[in-house]
């Protein structure tokens, strides 16, 4: 058996009794679980007390200390009493009883215990020790630093001083030695202890309290006077935490006050019946009140009345207690004024612990501008999409009307205005309103009312249509916004707010374009105008392009010089004939007419002559026919009738007579008498002429037939005049069509490099393809062309080719050549050659140094001056230029010197001769030309070469370039492109055949 000191607690509380060993150093009391010792009672603190753990010096024993709430110095709420007395400190005896608040108390108990070997607990040992406590504390007492060691005071973290009414400390704690190193040596005169004497003094109570500051901290003093002992005690808490705490408090207050009442959105809290409780400025000016105050005390019977739409109130109200917040709810509201604005609301519903709704709490945004933005960018985009259908509509629609009228309908819709219109404003005559549109249930715009606004513009009566008219002529619009601005008008005008913008046409001004708001004022947007100058803009391009697209078909389908319809009306209106005899089981006649002799007079009289000569004869013709015939100009001196609705042959035959009767009277043309013929070709729609073609070409055939039998007639078509007409006569009536029909094709015959076997160029060589006699020479039907004018088309049909075959060539990645192109004397004396080559070359992208024209050597010195002026012209472009045929005519080198010539070309008479038993002289004329042509800087080409032994005297004279059947036949374009794959790069082939 062996003694021990047992130490423990009885706790007494709501749970009941139940006895706590005291084993450890420290223990905390109160009522949160944290605490080691929890007591169950509701009245109590949840830190309401210390045990502290305090060992005698050279002892093994140890006793317990009492304090009130923690070691920092902070009480209980309700105190703590040990035997009935209300202590902050206290050494528990044996048998101490505790009280804490309430029914909650405990009983301390110090026993020195005999405890025998496999007890079960304290309370099962014979308790027969004796209380210790009493003479361990009177043996303390002796040693008086001792009893301070064992002091609270020694103990507390915070700083504790005591001094005299003299001025000298008496006791200072650890704490205040720790935090004040030189307090000892200051005593009073301590920053700390500065002034406390005097305060005391001054006081009417034993107790007084002061805050002060020391090295950057902040103390709180409770300085308490001892009159019994004379002394002054002063504890001292560091508050430096608080104090910025409290600092940092109050400025997140002000901040926040600041931010509440400087913010730039509206913040509010309200009753859960939404009456406002507290509002900033911005939630007042939003609403149009003067302040947060005038909005609450306005708010209690207004909340539903606010918003614009009934029933929003309750709808914001119902999402809140859906969802925890509602973010950005958009209503339109009424201010105080009654104006309505736009606002975004954001708020949560506040409920209370028992879930019991109390407040909402929120922020408002005035977003009229957003709105306004949003609503303009939305009408921005409408008039951008409706400029682009009117556009899209005034270029597809072919019935200009229909296409203008959907166009300013569109423009109308998408501006929203109640008018849009099309005025035609010339001031030589009557103005009128072609196209206007209104919107339901609007009355239509009439010209009255718009009349009336004009006189009343402003207010200032006639006047004022000038300034309207002066402004809209100069470019400028016209804009009326404000009802100030139309007082004085009739309420029948409609029209509340105009603008009109100008319309011009070619550059001049033609009218106006315009919108109106028939209900309201309205202020224009810069965008709503510059969208109507762009809708006038495409109303003017559309009636540009009308205009323009009406000149184009008449063009297309009226000859310019006489008015008549050309060959492709013709040719719709036989077909649309046809159909309609074929339905109506009639009968039609188509008429071929020629002028007699009149190339000879346009060629010795001039083509001004000749135009006037056609005119007449055109208008001539046209008196004869009956209404509904049709006469055509065909081309040159030709002219096609079409006489619908024939009941007989003799209803055509006597028209031809009307008109050979009215062609053979006198011609006064620029002082000249001139008497003029015509014969006419007739053909029948019957089995043998069944067909537009077939009636076409029948009359044809009729007309030569009339030429041959002595001109000034007419011939009726029949089969048996086929067999009689010779060769050349169906040739040249085949060569009318032969363009048409595209029976011509180009050849190309290369032209070589005699030193390098490089293929420098092409010369194009036309063929024409006759359905029934297969290739024609072009010495026969170029000689045919000529005769009759149309080697004009062909020859521009030909330069046409061979440019779009040269560029094809080198689109295909082949190396860039030239062209040679023939011209006639007919195409060489064209008063625009140049520029009908120039839209050539523009049209088919040929770059002008790959196109060569050749003229002969009779076109060239011809007319001297003449052809060095169209040349000139030409060689300007960069177009290069050669002389044909040379040494066939009575030319000299001297004479061509002073013509810009890239290239000569020796006539392949020469060339033939150029055998082994050639002659001489010929030898010596082609040295010659070769000999002084390269001094001029030509470069010369033999052409007609066959034969080697030509090649090698051309070789022997440093002859530059050769053409003939020895390198290559005139081919297809294909087979051209597969030469210049294969041999144009010198280091690819031989330099000689």
């Amino acid at each position: 058996m062996e003694s021990q000191t047992y130490h423990f607690l009885e706790v007494k509380d709501h749970t009941g009794s139940r006895k706590i060993p005291l084993e450890g150093a420290t223990y905390s009391i109160g009522r949160a679980s944290s605490n080691s010792i929890v007591i169950s009672a509701p009245e109590i603190s949840r830190q309401h007390a210390l045990l502290l753990r305090i060992a005698f010096p050279d002892s093994e024993h140890h006793f317990f200390r009492l304090v009130d709430g923690n070691l920092k110095g902070k009480r209980s709420t309700n105190g703590v009493f040990v035997n009935g007395e209300k202590r902050s400190s206290h050494i528990l005896r044996h048998g101490d009883q505790i009280d804490f608040g309430g029914a909650t108390q405990a009983t301390y108990y110090c026993l020195l215990s005999a405890v025998s070997s496999g007890t079960d607990g304290l309370l099962q040992t014979d308790l027969t020790g004796t209380v210790i406590v009493e003479k361990a504390i009177s043996e303390a007492s002796a040693d008086a630093e001792l009893a301070r060691l064992v002091s609270f005071l020694e103990l507390s973290p915070n700083p504790i001083v005591e001094i005299d009414l003299q001025g000298s400390i008496t006791y200072l704690n650890p704490a205040a030695l720790g935090k004040f190193s030189e307090i000892r040596k200051q005593g009073a005169r301590h920053p700390t202890l500065a002034g406390v004497i005097r305060m005391v003094q001054q006081a009417d109570e034993l107790a007084c309290l002061r805050e002060i500051d020391f090295d950057q901290r902040t103390y709180h003093q409770s300085i308490y006077y001892l009159p019994e002992s004379s002394l002054v005690r002063i504890f001292m808490l560091d508050i430096t935490g608080l104090k910025r705490a409290e600092a940092a408090h109050l400025q997140a207050e002000s901040n926040y006050r600041n931010l509440f009442e400087n913010a730039i959105e509206g913040i509010f809290r309200s009753t859960a019946a939404g009456v406002y409780t507290i509002v900033n400025p911005m939630m007042a000016e939003i609403y149009g009140y003067a302040s947060p105050a005038e909005l609450i005390n306005s708010s209690a019977n207004q909340q539903e009345g606010r918003y614009v739409i009934p029933g929003r109130q309750a709808r914001f109200t119902q999402l809140l207690q859906q969802q925890p917040a509602v973010r950005e709810f958009e209503s339109q509201v009424y201010r105080a004024d009654g104006e309505i604005i736009w606002i975004s609301e954001n708020a949560r519903a506040i409920y209370d612990a028992q879930g019991k709704l109390v407040a909402y709490e929120g922020s408002v945004e005035d977003i009229t501008k957003k709105k306004h933005a949003e609503a303009e960018l939305l009408r921005r985009d409408n008039l951008l999409r409706a400029i682009a259908q009117a556009t899209n509509t005034l270029l597809s629609e072919l019935d200009q009307d229909v296409a203008i009228q959907a166009a300013i309908a569109a423009f109308g819709k998408a501006a929203n205005v109640d008018h849009v219109f099309l005025v035609a404003d010339d001031q030589a005559s009557e103005q009128t309103l072609p196209f206007v549109w209104s919107q339901p249930p609007q009355s239509p715009l009439s010209l009255n009312a718009l009349r009336h606004y004009q006189k009343h513009y402003q207010g200032q009566g006639e006047a004022d249509i000038d300034a309207w008219h002066s402004a809209l002529t100069a470019g400028r619009s016209v804009k009326i916004e404000a009802a100030s601005a139309v007082t004085a008008i009739d309420h029948q005008s409609t029209i509340h707010a105009i603008l009109l913008v100008p319309l011009f046409l070619k550059g001049s001004y033609w009218g106006y374009v315009g919108m109106a708001d028939a209900q309201f004022d309205r202020q224009w947007s810069a965008h709503e105008e510059s969208s109507l100058f762009t809708l006038a803009a495409s109303i003017s391009a559309a009636l540009n392009r009308h205009e323009i697209e009406a000149k184009m078909r008449y063009r297309a389908l009226y000859d310019s010089l006489t008015g008549l319809p050309n060959r492709t009306l013709f040719d719709e209106q036989l077909a649309f004939c046809l159909n309609n005899a074929a339905r109506s089981q009639t009968s039609l006649a188509v008429m071929f007419l020629d002028l007699d002799r009149f190339k000879t007079i346009n060629d010795t009289l001039g083509h001004t002559v000749g135009d006037g000569l056609l005119q007449i004869a055109a208008s001539r013709i046209s008196q004869s026919l009956r209404t509904g015939d049709v006469v055509a100009r065909w081309g040159g001196d030709e002219f096609t009738i079409l006489l619908p609705n024939i009941q007989q042959l003799s209803d055509a035959t006597l028209i031809a007579e009307r008109i050979l009767q009215a062609l053979d009277a006198v011609c006064e043309i620029e002082d000249h008498e001139l008497y003029v013929t015509g014969s006419i070709g007739i053909a029948c729609l019957n089995e043998a002429s069944h067909d537009a073609e077939t009636l076409i070409r029948h009359a044809d055939i009729a007309l030569y037939r009339a030429k041959e039998q002595g001109r000034n007639s007419y011939e009726v078509y029949n089969p048996a005049i086929d067999s009689k007409l010779p060769e050349t006569l169906i040739l040249e009536k085949d060569l009318r069509y032969a363009l048409a029909r595209e029976e011509f094709i180009l050849y190309y015959q290369p032209r070589v490099n005699l030193f390098s076997g490089e293929i420098r160029g092409v010369e194009a060589l036309i063929r024409w393809q006759h359905p029934k006699m297969g290739l024609v020479s072009p010495k026969i039907f170029i000689t045919l062309a000529e005769e009759n004018g149309l080697i004009l088309p062909i020859g521009e049909w030909v330069l046409r080719q061979a440019c779009l075959q040269n560029k094809a060539w080198q689109t295909a990645g082949l190396p860039p050549i030239t062209v040679a192109v023939n011209l006639s004397p007919k195409q060489f004396r064209q008063p625009r050659l140049a520029e009908t080559i120039a839209q050539i070359l523009s049209e088919t992208d040929l770059e002008p140094q790959y196109l060569e024209l050749e003229i002969t050597e009779s076109m060239a010195i011809q007319d001297v001056d003449f052809t060095r002026q169209v040349l000139g012209e030409l060689h300007q472009m960069g177009i290069k230029l050669s002389v044909d045929d040379f040494g066939t005519g009575h030319s000299s080198l001297n004479r061509l010197q002073f013509l810009p010539l890239d290239n000569l070309k020796i006539d392949q008479s020469f060339i033939r001769e150029l055998m082994p038993d050639t002659n001489n002289k010929v030898a010596h004329i082609v040295t010659t030309i070769v000999m002084l042509g390269q001094k001029l800087g030509l470069n010369i080409v033999a052409e007609g070469v066959e034969h080697s032994e030509q090649l090698e005297f051309l070789r022997s004279i440093q002859c530059d370039t050769v053409q003939g059947y020895i390198f290559h036949r005139p081919t297809l374009p294909s087979d051209v492109q597969q030469l210049l794959k294969e041999i144009h790069h010198p280091s690819t082939h031989s330099t000689a055949p």
